[in-house]
């Protein structure tokens, strides 16, 4: 079938049900919903057997939904409706969840249902819920519905308010007021559940030292109490703040009054109100945990669950020790574990927008990156396993990469390219491991296609050694099984033998030093060259500034053909 995704933008969901549905043999194409006209262009030009939209911000054009099947994916159990389903579903603590694709209608939300699916609610973000529970429900239930309308004969249940089966109802936008925090009567959980519920977008408005501020990424702490509303400690970028019965950690803030209007370390928008309060440092009951290292047995795991996935200079040298002290352990086996939303995304491009100097922090940055990725190629002690759990992009996918092997949940989304970000060139020692992997031939495509990769595509091109099919709350136990395996392998000294002569061989072919030169002199130009066009990108793609146009390796229905083609 052709099919078209018309969505307000490329996002997790959109980019998930993209490679899905190419997978399974459907030629697609995307259209951002820019306004009508475009809208109308695109379905003209593409000439659809069925359009999907999975993320909209307003209703389709009634000329398109009239003359078209047009299939709505709503983040919400059947009989729900309104703009704020998964945000409702987690302030209201629901036990249960869903997703629902319904047939476009003249009012949002009530059109006819094609497919469906619930899921247990998990005591996580608004956001991690939607990368999750949310994407994979969709995934199933579009792969439905594309079904029943390829087989043709199929006719959608009408939503019936008075069958009993239909628990959702109408539910208005969710504003700040609804998440507005009583720091004088709300509890832990509470607490947690309004910032939750917020978390990706909007936040929740609050005052904090003072200024208003939007609330982001919060945990439970279990051993610090105070005066309700009171700061209390910092740790790492975080600060705590007393509720009734206990303590949060606020990761991050925005200042929507500040010239940096996104997301940053809690600490770095407070400056010095943070300053002035105690540090502590996280350990197992207490503190902002965003860095720790297990071991069992002969593995040793490091986990780094960096919020969504950005990895600033700090964060890296940081990281970086915690490798080196794992390293030192008398272990078999490292396991990078990343985090459970996101392995890794490169470099934190927020913290680059809001430095006195961007192109200093990205030169920063960018070289903290490559330090550790170097640590991980040159291991010669144990065996090296990247585990991921949630999605990587750009650097990230190749400080993977620097593993010895790469292990995938099924379902991750790679976005193995940087020249979205105004062409820029990347490092991480991807022009040794991406030939080294993947051959030359396949090296090339990749960095030319700059298109999300599924986990079997990318085996096929040897970005992923391994694809793990597991829930997402039952991948680290799957990862634990693997890598105890791996290190009790009659093999093993074998294995790790081929490793160290394979690497002082590659070593003496070309040293490791002269990929990074190349790789940053190229980078060098990004950052203080006459082109700005990587400064630009990172500004809008911070500051979220609407697309004016959809990439053209996405929207292949606006490509001009050639006789080659």
């Amino acid at each position: 079938m052709r099919i078209l995704l018309l969505s307000h933008a490329f996002n997790s969901l959109t980019q998930r049900l993209f490679v899905e549905l190419r997978a399974a043999g459907h030629a697609v194409s995307v259209e951002f919903d820019i306004n009508d006209d475009v809208s109308r262009e695109a379905v003209a030009l593409f000439a659809p057997d069925l359009i999907v939209a999975p993320f909209l911000k307003r209703a389709i054009p009634a000329d398109i939904w009239q003359r078209h099947t047009c299939l709505i994916v709503h983040p919400g159990i059947r009989g729900d409706r309104g703009p704020s389903a998964l945000d409702w579903a987690v302030l209201d603590d629901a036990a249960t969840w869903g997703v629902t694709v319904l047939q476009a209608e003249a009012e949002m939300d009530a059109g006819p249902v094609w497919s469906w699916r619930e899921f247990p609610m998990r005591d996580a973000t608004k956001a991690s819920l939607y990368r999750n529970e949310v994407t994979a429900a969709a995934v199933a239930a579009v792969a439905d519905a594309v079904e029943r309308c390829a087989a043709g004969g199929f006719a959608p249940t009408p939503l019936d308010p008075q069958d009993p089966a239909i628990h959702g109802r109408l539910r208005p936008l969710m504003r700040q007021a609804d998440r507005a925090i009583d720091w004088a009567r709300d509890d832990t959980a509470t607490v947690l559940r309004k910032i939750r519920c917020g978390d990706g977008f909007p936040g929740v408005r609050d005052t904090l030292a003072g200024r208003e501020l939007f609330l982001y990424d919060a945990h439970a702490e279990a051993v610090l109490s105070g005066a309700p509303g009171e700061l209390l400690a910092r740790c790492g970028g975080a600060v705590c703040r007393a509720t009734v019965d206990g303590a949060v950690w606020i990761g991050h803030l925005r200042d929507k009054h500040a010239g940096s209007d996104f997301k940053l370390p809690a600490t770095h928008i407070l400056g010095p109100a943070a300053d002035a309060l105690p540090e502590i440092v996280a350990d197992g009951e207490s503190g902002y945990r965003d860095l720790w290292y297990v071991e069992a047995g002969d593995v040793g795991y490091l986990h780094f669950p960096f919020y969504n996935g950005a990895m600033g200079t700090a964060q890296c040298e940081r990281l970086l020790a915690a490798y080196r002290a794992a390293r030192a352990r008398d272990t078999r086996v490292i396991v990078l574990m990343g985090g459970p939303d996101f392995w890794s995304n490169g470099m934190h491009l927020n913290l680059i927008e809001a430095a006195d100097s961007p192109a200093d922090e990205s030169w920063r940055n960018i070289n903290a990156i490559d330090d550790l990725a170097r640590e991980i190629i040159e291991t010669d002690s144990q065996l090296t396993v990247a585990a991921l759990h949630g999605n990587a992009g750009a650097g990230g996918v190749f400080l993977a990469r620097a593993a010895d092997q790469v292990w995938a949940r099924d379902g991750v989304i790679l976005n193995p390219h940087y020249k979205d970000m105004g062409n820029l060139y990347g490092s991480e020692y991807w022009t040794y491991l991406l030939p080294r992997y993947a051959g030359s031939d396949n090296a090339e495509r990749i960095v030319r296609a700059r298109l999300p990769m599924g986990v079997d595509e990318a085996r096929a091109l040897g970005l992923v050694d391994a694809v793990l099919d597991a829930a997402p709350t039952a991948f680290s136990a799957a990862v634990e099984r693997r890598a105890a395996d791996l290190a009790r392998a009659p093999g093993f000294d074998a294995q790790l033998g081929d490793k160290q002569r394979q690497r002082r061989a590659d070593e003496a072919q070309r040293p490791l030093t002269a990929y990074r030169d190349d790789e940053l002199q190229r980078m060098r130009l990004n950052f203080y060259g006459f082109d700005p066009s990587y400064h630009v990108a990172r500004y809008n793609f911070v500051g979220k500034v609407p697309k004016s146009r959809t990439p053209l390796t996405i929207a292949q229905h606006r490509r001009v053909s050639s006789p080659t083609d």
